[in-house]
């Protein structure tokens, strides 16, 4: 377990029960409730009373985690399975293709560039010449229109902040200029060169500034005047570089949305296309005219047409109206528009014509999920990814003129396809909505409800939880066991209707589709709560935590990642604020009272028989503040009355997501497999 221990200092005998956390009680009145935080000092996260606490949860987690057998197994399933070569579904400008290769022997992805499809590859940029720490990672923040000019993003560990520079691609040479580590939403290189547009996110003021090569930081302040930190701001360019586009999301429910558009051949200024409507719109700029993806008036998304000398919407001329399926997203590509759709959970990628007409529909292998749609409206290819939990991402290159596909680069792993099945079940939530879930497991699986069985999911945000590849669902699965996902209102599979029904005052309801996820299980003999566990990130970290307090008899463990937990205090940390809209705020009155009743850190039961819990975030979580963790790690310690262990797997430099090299990746999936395996008695060998 690679963890940077800094604890020589902590003995043997320390770690070998969980650490004694002092309490020192805050109490504060919240629209006439007393609220009691016995652990908010945990809140500071650089005070050396925390680091001292922190190198004692280190030591404690590795000495539980070395007493369970099987990690060297563990260990060499999950490098067979993530030490592999991938590739990213590749862009297109002027001739060159762009995209991101990781070698098998590799650490992280380098930025990879050819010209022609079929030309020779060549590293572009690659992460080892800025550090050598392996979780240092780039990105393609964006490519010129003529393909000169690369802007690439430099990520220390999992933060979301990056620096930003700018490398000629005929020269691999970096300019002079470069943007400051920040959170930048998007960077646009104008179509001639001589500089870029840029969206940052930070503090309360998130702006588009405008800035030519050579001119100082910060450029100048071309939008955003009057935004504030419930905003996202988004800046791109149409494919013949004439649009420069302005995106503008309200609110992490993006019940609202903007779009403004500036024309850059003709110098006008940036004007309004769609303002002041309470609804979600995706714009695509595609010849003269824009292509236009919304819920208004369509929970599950319809297709208009805007034309932009005339953009008001009693104009607007509909291509695609709304269908049974959920409208996810959309590209236009080789004269036609492409729409991501997803139908009871299972991705379709249509073709249409401009005019609406259904072309056709392009097979996928499996049940799984499309992602990476890539292409340009006056070029007839498109690039797409498809996966599933045992099938690793593949790239496919569709000719949309011919109605030809062909595999453009899959990545090759050890796993017997043919041993696992995937199906998908229907089962009643509390209140008798129908839920969906996918189920990997062996072929021939025997229903004896003693089978260990992980399910996760998320339920929030609008995200649709579609069938991806996973090492752990992998190695679970292949072992005899079985992981289950459960799409759980909250998220977008069914569209608004369906995500409104899991936020705000209706959370509640996410957490008991989950908990009746989980009793489905039970009942239909696949597992009993001896062999249960679950597994949620984030926004699922928060799920985890909810269904832990909520019901700890009907689990065994709990892998809670990256979570939400004090929902009291959330917004207060870091970007929080933009979530405001999903969840709502303990300063509201009207919310505060079921942001009480469900938030898993005040609603901890001193003397309650928790299942064994794992706790897990870093100090580079610059997204979801990993107080949450250490607080609630605490206070289950000292109030559960079982003697399972509570443990918190926490790396001094790791973030919430993207960013970690393969070895760190390796070495937090055979901690997570080694301890849930341990809990639930699934089989290593």
């Amino acid at each position: 377990m690679k963890l940077l221990l800094a604890c020589a200092g902590v003995t043997a005998a320390l770690a070998a029960t969980p650490p004694t956390t002092p309490k020192q009680p805050v109490e504060e009145i919240l629209h006439g409730v007393k609220i009691t935080d016995p652990y908010r000092w945990l809140e500071d996260q650089d005070s050396p009373q925390t680091r001292s606490w922190l190198q004692a949860q280190i030591a404690y987690t590795k000495s539980v985690l070395s007493q369970y057998p099987g990690g060297e197994v563990l260990r060499k399933r999950a490098a067979a399975l993530l030490r592999t070569e991938t590739v990213s579904t590749p862009s297109s400008r002027n001739g060159r293709y762009f995209y991101l290769r990781r070698d098998a022997g590799a650490e992280q992805h380098v930025a990879i560039t050819r010209l022609g499809l079929n030309g020779k590859e060549e590293v572009l940029i690659d992460p080892t010449q800025f550090s050598g720490d392996p979780n240092t990672s780039v990105s393609f923040e964006d490519i010129s229109p003529d393909a000169s000019l690369a802007a690439y993003g430099i990520r220390r560990g999992g933060r979301d902040e990056v620096r930003v520079r700018f490398r000629q691609v005929a020269t691999r040479e970096d300019l002079r200029d470069e943007l400051p580590e920040a959170r930048y939403m998007s960077v646009t290189i104008k179509p001639d060169g001589s500089g870029y547009y840029y969206a940052a996110s930070g503090g309360d003021a998130p702006r588009v500034f405008e800035r030519n090569f050579g001119e100082p930081h910060p450029g100048r302040e071309v939008f955003g005047s009057g935004y504030g930190p419930r905003h996202l701001l988004y800046t791109y360019l149409s494919d013949d570089g004439r649009w420069l586009m302005i995106a503008v999301i309200e609110g992490s429910a993006a019940d609202k949305a903007e779009v403004f558009r500036k024309d850059l051949k003709a110098d006008t200024a940036i004007a309004p296309l769609i303002t002041g409507i309470a609804a979600r719109f995706q714009a695509i700029p595609a010849g003269d005219r824009f292509y236009v993806m919304t819920n208004l008036g369509a929970p599950r998304n319809r297709i208009v047409e805007i034309d932009p000398a005339r953009p008001q919407p009693e104009h607007w001329r509909e291509v695609i109206p709304e269908q049974k399926f959920v409208m996810e997203s959309f590209a236009a590509a080789g004269g036609r528009l492409l729409v991501l759709a997803l139908e009871d959970v299972k991705s379709r990628l249509l073709v249409y014509q401009p005019t609406g007409e259904l072309e056709r529909e392009i097979p996928l292998p499996a049940i799984g999920s499309v992602a990476g749609l890539s292409g340009e409206w006056s070029k007839p290819e498109l690039f797409y990814s498809f996966t599933s939990f045992h099938i690793p991402p593949s790239i496919y290159r569709a000719d949309l003129h011919a109605g030809t596909q062909t595999l453009w680069h899959a990545t090759r792993l050890p796993i017997r396809t043919d041993e696992l099945e995937l199906r998908q079940v229907f089962y009643p939530s509390k209140d008798g909505v129908k839920i969906p879930m996918f189920l990997l497991h062996k072929k021939g699986l025997r229903l004896d409800g003693a089978t260990p069985t992980l399910l996760t999911g998320y339920g929030g945000f609008m995200v649709s939880n579609t069938p991806a590849f996973s090492a752990i669902a992998v190695m679970w699965a292949e072992r005899g066991g079985v992981f289950a996902l459960a799409n759980l209102r909250g998220g977008g599979e069914y569209g608004e209707e369906w995500h409104k029904a899991g936020m705000l005052a209706n959370k509640q309801n996410v957490f008991d589709d989950f908990i009746a996820a989980s009793e489905w299980l039970i009942a239909h003999k696949y597992t009993n709560a001896k062999k249960l566990g679950i597994y949620g990130g984030s926004n699922g970290g928060l799920l985890v935590g909810a269904a832990m307090v909520q019901r700890p008899e009907l689990y065994q463990a709990v892998v809670c990642a990256v979570p939400l937990l004090d929902m009291l205090r959330y917004e207060k940390f870091l970007v929080a604020r933009f979530w405001t809209p999903e969840y709502g705020t303990a300063e509201d009155a009207r919310q505060f009272p079921y942001l009480l009743k469900y938030s898993p850190y005040q609603n901890v039961k001193m003397g309650a028989a928790y299942p064994a819990v794992m706790f897990k975030t870093g100090d580079g979580d610059t997204r979801v503040a990993p107080l949450h963790a250490r607080k609630m790690t605490a206070l289950l310690q000292a109030a559960t009355s079982s003697r399972r262990p509570i443990v918190l797997l926490y790396d001094l430099k790791a973030g919430h997501s993207a960013g970690m090299g393969v070895t760190q990746k390796i070495e937090e999936t055979t901690d997570v497999m080694q301890f849930l395996s341990a809990q639930l008695g699934l089989a290593v060998r």
